[in-house]
């Protein structure tokens, strides 16, 4: 059976991660990954694409459209979906996703690190500081699939997103987080491919050069996907709310309500 790995590398611009992504870049150079440009939905932010990743919809639609509306998500969900087929979901991700598809609102005490849980996500390690090391995010990732082996896994790291608002989209201490992001996914992305793993890198949104983002503008919204272990025809179109529905299928998940995808789609 096929087992997804999806990793939203937050607040990475296309241009960025075009930049700055050596490793997948280097597999993209030699054929043996691809990658296209998406628009994530508007608002431009977090909570609102978090859920719109997760559900196919849009957050006009799914009802979260801001990073204040704080509660569960509502309707079919890619974890859920997962489980009532039995199959095994985890999370290393920060706690905004715990909110959404564990337990609202987020107790650190209480809901920090999920073991054996008995809805949507089986196993969970989530944090709330926006400095919480990648480094630190990537090694409870590494958990995760070692202990586990999670049939679908989410990795949400925050730290290009906190050196956005810092320094600028248009920066060296964004950019210097991004590349130390891709130098997280060389050391791990090896080992999770040999394990039978394929894997979805993209992005919630992108990053103004003022430091921020919600709005329409092409650094705000133009995300990387990057796709390993499968292609899609040259032809599709690829939509934030189709990632999914792409997901579902690559896991042979009745999708339930997410939206399918039904383009073409060769697995490597």
């Amino acid at each position: 059976m096929t087992k997804v790995i999806l990793i939203v590398l937050d607040g990475l611009r296309y241009d960025a991660a075009r930049t700055c992504l050596g490793y997948l870049e280097g597999l993209v150079a030699e054929d043996r990954a691809e990658v296209r440009k998406v628009a994530c939905e508007l608002p431009a932010m977090s909570t609102p694409l978090y859920e719109t990743l997760l559900t196919g919809r849009k957050p006009v639609d799914h009802g979260v459209v801001s990073n204040g509306v704080v509660r569960r998500s509502e309707g079919d969900n890619l974890f859920a979906r997962c489980r009532l087929e039995g199959n095994v979901t985890a999370a290393a991700a920060y706690h905004w996703v715990s909110e959404l598809y564990v337990s609202c609102p987020f107790d650190r005490h209480r809901d920090r690190i999920l073991i054996d849980g008995s809805g949507d996500i089986t196993h969970g390690l989530f944090y709330w500081d926006d400095q919480y090391p990648d480094s630190h995010l990537f090694a409870d990732a590494e958990w995760l699939i070692r202990a586990k082996a999670p049939d679908f896994l989410l990795l949400h790291p925050m730290n290009v997103d906190d050196a956005g608002h810092k320094h600028g989209g248009d920066s060296i201490g964004y950019r210097n987080a991004a590349r130390a992001q891709g130098d997280l996914l060389a050391r791990h992305l090896p080992g999770w491919i040999d394990s039978g793993y394929r894997i979805i890198v993209t992005a919630d949104h992108g990053m103004g050069d003022d430091g921020n983002h919600a709005g329409p503008t092409p650094d705000e919204t133009e995300v990387p996907f990057y796709a390993l272990g499968f292609r899609l025809g040259p032809d599709v179109v690829l939509k934030q709310t189709l990632i999914a529905g792409l997901i579902c299928r690559l896991l042979d998940v009745d999708p339930g309500t997410i939206p399918i995808y039904d383009g073409a789609l060769f697995i490597s």
